[in-house]
């Protein structure tokens, strides 16, 4: 299966194994229920998984690469203790608690959340002195002496054996314990991660091309050559830091991320092409409705991988903007949620209306502090935490006003806050307009707009948008691409009917 899929069959399992009876048992119980072991090649996505899950469902995570354990960190120290045993006293060894396990009681401490995942990463591939301990936890869920605390769910990962040279195989035994999760790479999976983390729209574009550059490992004379999700990944971090300092985008740099020379050869040539489109198509001019007559033309003379990266370019553009509004939008609502309960506190004269300098700056000093446990807990996301923190300063720079400010002031300081969002959201709709407005005159009912439909439809941000604001166009255009989808699994069907 791919990542995407496997992200599912963890919520799900993780869902199950949390659910309780009317009289508060597990429905599995705690010895039934199986660890996860997710197998795939290095660079999948695995781990990044286990954090999407912990906080789409809102409880904890502890996270291990278990390559940096030895047997005494795993377990935990011997120390010397007296024990009696009928009339006699004897010195046993004793362990102390295991870090890993230690480390989900302070989770639990620190975040209040009593259920999570526990996430031991790469648990084939331990040293030979830890082996037999990790096959004692896979079956019993114990290291040492301490056993996990109940309402946490042991997710494992490692790699095959063909991408690792350090993996122990399990007997029979242990695979009968283990919920074993094949993952394969997939790109149209790691595409909707990649358009909802706006990896940079070369690297998407490229790909949707060439597919089978995505991944793949391989042995050569001169040593292994491979690429990865994880390498795409990063080469778009670090591109998108290159340029914002003008720096230039080598195919040296490429070639550090993407250990393939084909692959990092074929990419630097596409991404010089790219930096062209990008000059030549003025896609501001297209999203405020004032592409020159002559973009018109070019883009339907257009060769289909040219067209590709003029989508990957709109929805890139539009991608960021959505990004900043529904950011703005959920900064918003945590304000009016601080200033609405400064209004009832004033209503009930347990604040002064005439001063509430020092109510918003107590309110600034609550979201920064969701923020930093958000952060630190990784039970919220990035962008809910930036959020917070923008909501925090709006409040701040109330309290840092130097003369008292009144209930109603601060309302009017409010509506600003918010009439800075109806703007924007006012624009991003009409970005996208314009958008279907050029892809419907340049390629009509293509497969350009189908892409650039189906593209802007896996980006969360562009999701959260439409579906709290709407938009016409979208709403018009995603009719013609279910239309496309059903005709796609029609065919599909009939040539399975065939087949048989």
């Amino acid at each position: 299966m791919n990542i995407r899929q496997a992200k599912e069959e963890v919520a799900h399992a993780v869902e199950v194994y949390l659910a309780k009876d009317d009289n508060g048992s597990y429905l599995i119980p705690v010895e039934r229920q199986r660890p996860l072991f997710l197998l795939g090649a290095p660079g999948l996505g695995k781990t990044a998984i286990m954090e999407q899950v912990a906080q789409e469902m809102g409880v904890g995570l502890v996270s291990y690469s278990m390559t940096h354990h030895t047997r005494q960190s795993a377990l935990g120290l011997p120390y010397i203790a007296e024990r009696t045993f009928g009339d006699r006293t004897f010195s046993v060894s004793e362990y102390t608690m295991s870090e890993i396990i230690a480390s989900i009681y302070e989770s639990m401490e620190r975040t209040g959340r009593k259920e999570g995942i526990l996430f031991l990463d790469e648990i084939n591939c331990v040293s030979e002195t830890l082996t037999p301990a990790i096959l004692q936890f896979l079956q019993y869920k114990v290291f040492g002496r301490h056993a996990v605390p109940e309402g946490w769910v042991v997710v494992t990962a490692g790699n095959p054996s063909e991408f690792n040279r350090s993996t122990h195989d399990f007997d029979v035994a242990t695979w009968d314990r283990l919920k074993r999760i094949d993952v394969d790479p997939d790109y149209s999976a790691w595409k909707a991660y990649a358009l909802a983390t706006r990896v940079h729209p070369a690297i998407t574009s490229y790909l949707d091309v060439e597919k089978d550059d995505f991944y793949h490992i391989e042995t050569t004379l001169d040593g292994k050559q491979f690429v990865t999700a994880r390498g795409w990944d990063d080469l778009s971090r670090v591109i998108r830091a290159y340029e914002s300092r003008g720096i230039p985008v080598t195919e040296r740099l490429i070639a550090q991320y993407v250990q393939d020379p084909r692959t990092s050869k074929r990419f630097a040539m596409y991404y010089d092409l790219f930096k062209k489109y990008r000059a030549d198509y003025h896609v501001d001019a297209i999203l405020a409705g004032e592409a020159p007559g002559a973009v018109f033309e070019r883009a339907k003379a257009a060769a289909f991988d040219e067209r590709l990266a003029l989508v990957g370019l709109l929805v890139s553009a539009i991608s960021v903007q959505l990004h900043q509004v529904m950011l703005l939008d959920s900064s918003v609502a945590a304000a009016y949620e601080e200033l609405r309960d400064i209004s009832r506190c004033c209503d009930a004269g347990e604040q002064d209306e005439s001063d509430v300098r020092a109510a918003c700056g107590a309110a600034a000093l609550r979201l920064d502090e969701r923020a930093r446990e958000g952060r630190e807990s990784r039970l919220a996301s990035t962008d809910e935490c930036a959020a917070l923190a923008s909501a925090a300063h709006f409040l701040r720079d109330a309290a840092d006003e130097p003369a008292a400010l009144s209930l109603s002031e601060e309302q009017a300081r409010f509506a600003d806050f918010a009439y800075q969002l109806d703007n924007s959201v006012e624009s991003c709709a009409s970005m996208v307009d314009f958008a279907y407005a050029f892809l419907d005159e340049a390629f009509g009912a293509g497969k350009e707009t189908l892409l650039f439909t189906t593209d802007i439809s896996a980006d969360p941000a562009a999701v959260s948008f439409i579906n709290r604001y709407g938009c016409q166009s979208y709403f018009e255009h995603s009719e013609d691409l279910m239309l496309e989808e059903r005709g796609a699994a029609l065919r599909e069907r009939a040539c399975d009917m065939a087949k048989r």
